[in-house]
């Protein structure tokens, strides 16, 4: 009897504690929603005014920007890609949207992931309306947060619609296949 009322009190104590946890859990996931979302208006800020400088400076110096032509590292190398990139293509609307931020080892690292969407400048100057999802990894500098591994694709649909702007050969692409590899 003595030992059955132990497990009780144990099994009891485990699930106060689990609780407990989870509100923690919760909360730390609310303060770091809180503390992105400056750093998600200066993503929007610095891809709707073309400026690479800018969003480079988000990165850490050793950060790496994976994309369907390549990884870029370094942040004068996402720099310049981003430059070519606005100078190409203008966006302008973007708009971002985090769907989960998780805790890497400590609150100082941390990965996230959602969608975005643009308006780009066609071949003509026509509005070409471009959606994805990303996957990115930041981490902690001082006060501020700095992306180190950021990722990023375009859906089909966009794709066929740069594709059809710009006169290209290809038909929508598969799921397997890039521009660079076709």
């Amino acid at each position: 009897m003595k030992i059955h009322l132990l497990f009780a009190l144990v099994g009891l104590a485990i699930s106060f504690a689990l609780a407990t946890f989870a509100q923690q859990t919760n909360t730390s996931d609310q303060q770091l929603r809180e503390q992105h979302v400056p750093l998600g208006k200066k993503v929007e800020e610095a891809f709707n005014n073309n400026d690479a400088v800018a969003l480079a400076a988000l990165y850490t110096e050793d950060g790496i920007k994976v994309t369907d032509q390549g990884p870029m590292h370094g942040r004068q190398a996402i720099e310049k890609w981003l430059a070519e990139v606005f100078k190409t293509l203008h966006p302008k609307n973007y708009i971002d949207k985090i769907d989960s931020l998780r805790i890497i080892g400590t609150a100082d690292n941390i990965a996230a992931n959602g969608e975005w969407s643009q308006t780009l400048q066609g071949k003509n100057g026509e509005p070409i309306s471009v959606k994805g999802y990303w996957a990115a990894i930041y981490v902690r500098e001082g006060d501020d947060w700095k992306c180190r591994l950021d990722a990023f694709n375009l859906t089909p649909d966009s794709w066929a619609l740069i594709y059809k702007s710009f006169g290209l050969s290809a038909a929508t692409p598969s799921a397997t296949t890039t521009p660079s590899s076709q």
